[in-house]
C-alpha cells in the first residue's frame, strides 16, 4: 500500500470518527435543551434589545423594557435549570477538546487538554443572572446591561457550538451569525465573566 492510499484511508477514518463524536455531542446537548425554550427566548431577547436601543421615542422604550425583562427572567431561570441538569452528567461525556486540531475522541485520549462544559454552563448561568437588565436603575444602565447580556449570550452560544462542532467552527459560526468575532465577545462580557472564563479555558489547555 503506497503512502497516498494510506493517507486517504487514515483521513477518511478520522473524518468518520469525528463526525460520529460530533453527532453524539449534538444529540446529548439537544436532549437536555429540548425541555426548555432557551434558544427561542435568547433570539427574542437579543432582537428586543436591538429594537429598544434603536427606538428614539422614550415613551415607547418604557413600554418595551418591561416586556424584555419578563423574557430575560424566563431565560435566566430556564438556563439555570438546564445548567443544573447538565451538571449531573459524567465528566467523560461533557468534555470539549482545547486542541487546535479537530481530531476524534481526543477528549478521552488527552483529558488534560479539555474544557469541562458542565463548568462552562454554570459560569454562563451565573453571568447571565448578574447581567440582567431588569436590575438596572436607570436608562443608561439598562443600555449597558443589554450590551453586556448580549455578549454573555453570544459566549454561551459559542460554548454550545464548541462542544458540538469544535472551537474553530464555533468561532466561525459566531462571526457568520452575529457578525462578531470571538475575541470581541470576550472583551464585551463582564470583567468577572472574562476572568472566570479564561481561568476555566486555560486551566487544562
Amino acid at each position: 500500500m503506497d503512502f497516498l492510499t494510506l493517507a486517504i484511508i487514515v483521513t477518511t477514518v478520522l473524518f468518520v470518527l469525528k463526525k460520529q463524536e460530533q453527532r453524539q455531542h449534538t444529540q446529548l446537548l439537544g436532549q437536555h435543551l429540548s425541555s426548555f425554550q432557551i434558544e427561542k427566548l435568547m433570539a427574542n431577547l437579543m432582537e428586543g434589545y436591538l429594537r429598544v436601543l434603536g427606538e428614539p421615542d422614550a415613551q415607547r422604550r418604557d413600554q418595551i423594557w418591561p416586556v424584555l425583562e419578563n423574557t430575560e427572567s424566563s431565560l435566566v431561570s430556564q438556563f439555570q435549570r438546564f445548567a443544573d441538569e447538565f451538571a449531573t452528567l459524567p465528566a467523560e461525556q461533557t468534555r470539549a477538546s482545547t486542541l487546535p486540531l479537530a481530531l476524534p475522541y481526543m477528549t478521552r485520549v488527552l483529558p488534560s487538554a479539555t474544557l469541562d462544559v458542565r463548568e462552562a454552563m454554570k459560569l454562563h448561568a451565573k453571568a447571565m443572572a448578574a447581567a440582567r437588565v431588569g436590575d438596572a436603575t436607570d436608562e443608561e444602565e439598562r443600555k449597558r446591561r443589554a450590551f453586556t447580556m448580549t455578549a454573555e449570550l453570544m459566549l454561551m452560544q459559542h460554548t454550545c457550538h464548541w462542544f458540538c462542532r469544535g472551537r474553530t467552527v464555533a468561532s466561525m459560526r459566531l462571526l457568520a451569525r452575529h457578525k462578531t468575532a470571538y475575541e470581541q465577545v470576550l472583551q464585551s462580557v463582564a470583567p468577572a465573566t472574562l476572568k472566570a472564563y479564561q481561568k476555566l479555558v486555560n486551566a487544562r489547555s
